[in-house]
This record gives C-alpha cells, sequence and structure tokens, in this order.
C-alpha cells in the first residue's frame, strides 16, 4: 500500500472538520481534550518533536511522526507545508494508524493495535444503554407553597395572624368567622379582650384606674396642675 492512501485519508477528515492542521490548531485540540491522534511530518524541527510529545502527554492521546515531508504533507492538506496536525475523531485516528501500519508494521503496528481498543472501546460506550447517574448529592424537596404576595427582604411571617400591613397599621386581630357560622351576642368582657363570635365566654374585665404610666388626678386639681390662663 502507498503512502498516497493515507494523505488522502487525511484530506478526507480535513474536509469533514476532523483534522486540526498547523502548531497552534493541533495544541489548541490537544488542551481542550479533542485530539485523538497526534501527527508530525518527518522532517519537522527538534522543538516541533518536543511540542508534540508534550501535548500528547497532555491530552492523553497518542503521537505519531509520519513518513511524509512537511511538502508532501501540505500539499495534501492544501498548504505550502505543515509540520503538525492533529486528528478529533476516534474512528479516523485508528484508520490512519492502520494504513500507517500495513507501511511499516515494526514502527506502526503497536501504535495501530492500541488505536484500534480505543475505537472498539468507543464503540461499546456508545451502545451501552444510558443511566442517568444517581443523585447522592441531592438537595432535600422544598415544600410547595402557595401563590401570594412575594415576601421581601426583612419581613417576618405573622404571628398573631395579621397580615404586614394590618400590622403596621395597628388593625385589630380578628377570627375569621367559618362558612355558616352567625355571629352571637356579646357576652362579659366583650368590650374588652372578647373575640367575635365567642358569645357567653367570660372575658377579661374592663381595666379600672388610670392608665398605665399616668399618675392619678387629685379631685378639682386641673390636667396639668393649672388652670387654662396660666395662673396658679
Amino acid at each position: 500500500m502507498s503512502g498516497n492512501n493515507v494523505l488522502s485519508l487525511l484530506g478526507l477528515a480535513l474536509r469533514g472538520g476532523r483534522l486540526a492542521v498547523g502548531e497552534e490548531p493541533a495544541a489548541l485540540a490537544a488542551k481542550a481534550g479533542q485530539a485523538r491522534l497526534l501527527l508530525a511530518a518527518s522532517d519537522a524541527a527538534g522543538n516541533t518533536l518536543r511540542r508534540m510529545e508534550h501535548l500528547a502527554e497532555e491530552g492523553h492521546c497518542l503521537c505519531l511522526t509520519l513518513p511524509f515531508t512537511k511538502a508532501e504533507l501540505g500539499g495534501a492538506l492544501g498548504r505550502g507545508s505543515a509540520a503538525l496536525a492533529a486528528l478529533t475523531d476516534t474512528g479516523l485516528a485508528a484508520a490512519v494508524a492502520e494504513r500507517l501500519a500495513r507501511l511499516d508494521p515494526e514502527r506502526y503496528g503497536e501504535a495501530a493495535a492500541r488505536m484500534d481498543l480505543k475505537r472498539r472501546r468507543a464503540k461499546e460506550r456508545q451502545a451501552a444503554p444510558h443511566r442517568d447517574p444517581p443523585k447522592r448529592d441531592a438537595p432535600p424537596k422544598q415544600r410547595d407553597r402557595r401563590p401570594g404576595k412575594p415576601r421581601r427582604e426583612g419581613d417576618r411571617p405573622p404571628r398573631d395572624g395579621r397580615r404586614p400591613e394590618d400590622r403596621r397599621t395597628g388593625k385589630p386581630w380578628s377570627r375569621p368567622r367559618k362558612e355558616g357560622e352567625k355571629r352571637g351576642p356579646a357576652g362579659p368582657g366583650r368590650a374588652y379582650g372578647g373575640r367575635p363570635g365567642e358569645a357567653g365566654k367570660p372575658g377579661r374585665p374592663a381595666r379600672q384606674g388610670p392608665a398605665k404610666g399616668r399618675p392619678p388626678r387629685r379631685g378639682g386639681e386641673p390636667p396639668f396642675g393649672r388652670d387654662k390662663g396660666g395662673g396658679r
């Protein structure tokens, strides 16, 4: 088998978008973990070959030196010259390694076997049924909340049954009546401490005496200790 079959296969991979040509595109593909096989020309510089080996270790892929010069490789790929290329498809990489092994079994036989093993494992993973991984660290299920007025930062849920707007305006709390319930007559203590709808239950008696925090008034003494005209 001649080397034209290998170069034609590389050209097919380039047209399909599975080949990165050039040192920088090949380096980007290897660093991103997309490269499957790195290929260098036979007359590539020593720095290029060392960089290829370093990129192969970083990207966990194989690297091979082709039996073609930079001019031959670049001519097959539509360029003046090409020193480095990266195949990003496992099937095409295995096919190129297999054709290289037919040209030189001693030099490329081991790499072809490794690429064939990777291709079979990739097919097994694709054929395996997809299963969702167990959700071990899943957050606990939150309880459903009824749609209502969105809470603002700093608001607290009412403890006495009143809504936030009623608490701010000072509106007293009243127990909502049930369906069909009638409000009965006020019982003792209804004027102070009683609740609507609880007729007949004794409530807290009305407070007698002065209000809390105010001293008792003396008989006949004005509220502020003097008459309205300012005399004593």
